[in-house]
Order: C-alpha cells, then sequence, then structure tokens
C-alpha cells in the first residue's frame, strides 16, 4: 500500500493514538477493538468514471486514483541519479517532474533502467504555459563538454536505446542544433549498436538546423505538437505554433523519407474530440509515423490548470483510432509521456525494420 504521510508525521499520529488508548477505560478499549479496521475504508480497486472528471471555473480537480504513482526508489533508480549528477546532466524526467520517473529509472518489471537526457542546459528560452522547466532570457552558454558527458553516461547504463532532448535555446544563432547533432555524434560514437531518438525544439522554425540534426545519424526524429491547433496560443510560448511544429515534422520526412517521425499531444486541456481528430489527420497526411496521447497535469500552481481528467477508457478509445489511421505505434494513456519508455521496444523493432527495407 503507498505510504500517504511522510515517516515523521505518521510517528506523531501514532503516537497521539497511543496516548489517545491509554485514557479509555477497559471498556472502552474492548468496544473499540471491536469496531472496524483500515482494511474496511480500503478499495483494492477504485471504480473508474465512464465520464472523464471536468472542473468548473472556481473548482481544483482532485487527482483520480488511476493517476497516482509511487514513491521513486530502488537501487537502478539511485544508480541513474548518481551518474547524472557525477557528471552534471540534465534530465526531463527531473525538470518536467514525470510521473513516470520511478518506473524509467528504477527499470520497471523488465529491469533495464533509462533516462531523458536533457542537454544544453536546464533552463529554457521559452515560458510555455504546461512546463516546469526554468525559464530566461539569456540561459548561460552551454557545456562543451556535455555531449562527451551524455555519450559517457550513456555507455556506462549499457543500453541499447536513448532519449535525448533538449530545451529551446532561442538566444543561439543555430537554435543549439549543432550540439544537439554533436551530442547524437559521441553517442553513435561510443556505442554504434544504440539507438538514438532526439527529441528537439522547434528552432524557431529554421529548417537548415531541423536537418543538421536529423543527418546527424539518429534513429527517431521526435518533435511535439502539444495541443490541438485551437489551444496553442493558450498552451505554448508564443514563438512555437501548431504550423510551425508541423514544418519541422514534415521536413524531416523530406530529408530522409526512412527517418521515423514521432509527435505528442497532451489532453485534458479542453479540447475536443473533433479537433484531435483533425490534427491526426494533418499529422497523417505529413507522414508521422509514430503517435502518443497522455494526461497534462499542472506542474505548479502558476500553471494552465487541468480543464478535465480523461479516463482511461477513452485514452484506449484514441489507441484504436491511432491505429485505424494508419500510424506505426500509438501509445495512449494517462500517464504515457512522449518518451515513454514502454514504447521504445516496439519502435526498436520498427527502427530495424526500416533499415532492412531500405537495404532490400
Amino acid at each position: 500500500m503507498q505510504r500517504l504521510l511522510p515517516a515523521n508525521k505518521l510517528t506523531s499520529v501514532r503516537c497521539g493514538v497511543a496516548r489517545f488508548k491509554s485514557t479509555l477505560t477497559k471498556d472502552q478499549r474492548e468496544k473499540l477493538a471491536d469496531g472496524p479496521d483500515l482494511a474496511d475504508f480500503i478499495q483494492d480497486d477504485p471504480e473508474i468514471p465512464e465520464e472523464p472528471i471536468k472542473r468548473n471555473k472556481i473548482q481544483r480537480l482532485r487527482l483520480p486514483d488511476w493517476l497516482k504513482t509511487g514513491i521513486p526508489m530502488g537501487k537502478n533508480f539511485h544508480e541513474v541519479k548518481s551518474t547524472l549528477r557525477d557528471l552534471n546532466l540534465h534530465t526531463v524526467c527531473e525538470e518536467a517532474k514525470c510521473p513516470n520517473i520511478g518506473e524509467c529509472w528504477g527499470g520497471g518489471e523488465h529491469g533495464t533502467a533509462t533516462a531523458t537526457i536533457m542537454v544544453l542546459g536546464d533552463t529554457c528560452t521559452r515560458g510555455c504555459r504546461f512546463c516546469s522547466v526554468k525559464t530566461a532570457r539569456k540561459p548561460p552558454p552551454p557545456d562543451p563538454l556535455e555531449p562527451i558527458n551524455t555519450a559517457k553516461a550513456i555507455a556506462s547504463w549499457k543500453l541499447d536505446y536513448i532519449v535525448i532532448t533538449s530545451v529551446d535555446r532561442d538566444d543561439l544563432p543555430d537554435g543549439g542544433s549543432a550540439h544537439l547533432a554533436e551530442t547524437i555524434h559521441e553517442i553513435k560514437a561510443h556505442k554504434p549498436s544504440i539507438l538514438v531518438e532526439c527529441l528537439t525544439p522547434d528552432f524557431h522554425g529554421d529548417l537548415k538546423a531541423v536537418e543538421r540534426v536529423a543527418r546527424a545519424g539518429l534513429d527517431v526524429y521526435a518533435h511535439n505538437v502539444e495541443t490541438v491547433a485551437e489551444l496553442q496560443s493558450q498552451v505554448r510560448d508564443p514563438r512555437a505554433n501548431y504550423k510551425q511544429s508541423l514544418s519541422v515534422l514534415k521536413h524531416v520526412k523530406d530529408c530522409d523519407p526512412n527517418l521515423i517521425t514521432k509527435t505528442s499531444l497532451m489532453l485534458g486541456l479542453g479540447e475536443t474530440d473533433d479537433q484531435v481528430h483533425n490534427v491526426l489527420k494533418d499529422l497523417r497526411f505529413i507522414g508521422v509515423d509514430c503517435l502518443t496521447f497522455g494526461q497534462y497535469m499542472q506542474p505548479t500552481r502558476r500553471h494552465l490548470k487541468v480543464k478535465e481528467y480523461v479516463t482511461p477508457d477513452k485514452f484506449n478509445y484514441w489507441k484504436e483510432i491511432g491505429d485505424e489511421m494508419g500510424f506505426a505505434y500509438t501509445a495512449s494513456g494517462p500517464l504515457v509521456r512522449s518518451s515513454y519508455k514502454a514504447g521504445e521496444f516496439y519502435i526498436k523493432n520498427l527502427v530495424h525494420k526500416k533499415k532492412v527495407d531500405a537495404l532490400s
């Protein structure tokens, strides 16, 4: 059972209960012993409503049971965290407060730890209203040792699939694309067999920067449209927009038709089904291969409020729609994120199949 109180508060509660019992008579203690215990107040399988949980203008939604996760712990989790700190590396797992950090760093059921490395520092030049990454107009300059340190960390974990992402760096002439490309080169040099997915910013629409990364030797090019077209201005920084994101994903296919492209949508921001369908049509039209759906989670009180908690059944519906529309891979669930490790096995096989088809 998941612990609900910190250890110090739990101890305090237990001491208070003991003091209360010491004041009771023998008859009162016997009556108390015959009463209900903790198990009578616990449901093993919480009932999931058919309709999404929505809020009115004032109400702040409570987190539903299907979105509650355990406390991160375990040997793999601490080893990954230690390696990252030793090499001064950042992860989107920590900066974006990802709910899956315990599963991904801890290894999950297969015991394979993975992390999404975030290069170009931990401070973004943009201020999207859904994201908890730090922002500044002029962040510190990129660490020139970051590409090699990233490659060293990945080699020490002995992984066969890794995700690299970055903050937006509008302060740099190339948006940081050369730094990203160098990181990919270093990873491939240390371990040529590793598959690299790169989740990139939009580089302010600079298609030369997109091409620089696309031709760096990676296997999966990911860029997130984040939300439906109608909500872009409410959710993302003004320098980002729907058409610009589509142009990034389209240009990747123009550069290399065999390079797998991937994008992600957050649900629960107030989008309609018709709006989501329109996004899927646009993505298929430009040849996007892989798609993920996840629940938007408000990281702090300063960020956008959750409009609704979408039920698991509705996420299953969107997976079926994605599969029917021809996406090679659709991951859809409340805790799914754009670099969720549950999809890596399938995408890995998809990459290998693409390479075999290209050679035949």
